[in-house]
């Protein structure tokens, strides 16, 4: 019998390289027990096959950040997770468990609504979704019912008030006969609910398709993809 050891000391053996170097190697996810990918450099081995990806790189793991476009508050909700990746996310990142550790919300949707959702472990994409979410434009399309009071759309482009103050000027449009379009900045929890019904109108659903210059595009309901470096909020 083959005494186990620690799976970064058995592929430094074998490549030959550093401890450390196997290290980065097995927690990028270029390094395969008996056919099936491990991560965690500790992980004991003894006489299974290791094998390092041909195109393996020595590149430390960088966080991550997703969109998903989640499904409305009324159904179970389900953060990203490895089996919910769109097939064809154009990235091309590698997937990693480590990319679903201390993963954090930002931006939350509208109470009810559906739509695009960003989750990231990037201090530098969190700290622009935090400072400057007052200033980020966000883009919702509302399904409403109900009869629309006479100067409706004008009021709700700009002269309506929300919490005791004077809300600014925002885009508001007609998509269809039940359907609109809301563009603004500053988004407040039940702000949107509150302004329909304050012109004569009832929210039915509520789907978030952009935030800032990212539109949610075509992932499907339940699904992400990753952000891609180029991509700016």
């Amino acid at each position: 019998m083959t005494d186990s050891v620690r799976l970064a000391k058995r592929l430094a053996e074998i490549v030959p390289c550093s401890r450390r170097e196997a290290e980065l190697y097995i927690a990028g996810g270029w390094v395969s027990v008996d056919g099936q990918t491990v991560e965690e450099p500790q992980f004991m081995v003894a006489e299974q096959r290791v094998e390092l990806h041909p195109e393996a790189t020595l590149t430390p793991v960088t966080p991550v950040t997703m969109m998903l476009n989640q499904v409305a508050e009324a159904d179970a909700q389900h953060p990203p997770s490895a089996d919910t990746r769109m097939a064809d996310d154009h990235t091309g990142v590698h997937l990693l468990k480590q990319h679903f550790v201390k993963l954090t919300q930002y931006l939350p949707l509208q109470a009810g609504a559906s739509g695009l959702t960003v989750h990231t472990q990037d201090w530098k994409v969190a700290r622009k979704l935090s400072d400057d979410a007052a200033t980020i434009e966000q883009e919702y399309v509302v399904e409403v019912k109900g009869e629309l009071i006479e100067d409706g759309l004008k009021r709700l482009n700009h002269g309506l008030s929300f919490n005791g103050k004077a809300l600014p000027p925002m885009k508001v449009s007609w998509q269809s006969e039940s359907r609109l379009r809301f563009a603004f900045k500053g988004v407040q929890p039940g702000q949107i609910v509150h302004m329909c019904q304050s012109v004569g109108l009832q929210v039915q659903s509520m789907k978030r398709l952009r935030i800032g210059r990212l539109a949610m595009g075509k992932i499907p309901p339940g699904q992400w993809r990753y952000l891609a470096g180029y991509e700016r909020f």
